[in-house]
């Protein structure tokens, strides 16, 4: 049985999405950002995801300058990967906070829905 994205840990379904980025590097195309991305909750964390001559690589804590800092509780970017929570909306009620360029944060939303994530996670 395929595990949900609720079982899986935020280093997992970030392994999860470097792998999805890789896979089908269209939508990236062109970038080069580093879009850092700050986690709270129990099994939060930090980890920057850079994308570059078309590659995603993710890493864990913040070792480079970011373009674009999102923060927001882990089960809001699980719902968010799933396509349960709009970028915009959790962004006007709170549950998204960005720091540095909000357009590169409105651009990580319309990546994230080129990919099926729940064929990923």
């Amino acid at each position: 049985m395929a595990k949900s994205i609720d079982d899986y840990t935020l280093k997992e379904a970030w392994e999860k999405i470097e792998s999805a980025l890789n896979e089908n590097p269209k939508p990236v195309e062109g970038l080069n950002v580093v879009y850092q991305f700050d986690i709270s909750g129990e099994d939060g964390g930090s980890y920057q995801l850079h994308l570059a001559d078309n590659k995603a690589k993710v890493e864990e804590g913040t070792p480079s300058d970011a373009d674009c800092t999102l923060q927001m509780a882990l089960p809001d970017f699980k719902e968010m990967l799933l396509g349960k929570l709009n970028g915009t909306a959790a962004f006007m009620s709170g549950r998204l906070k960005v720091k540095g360029n909000i357009g590169l944060a409105m651009k990580m939303e319309n990546i994230l829905r080129q990919y099926d994530v729940k064929e990923h996670i």
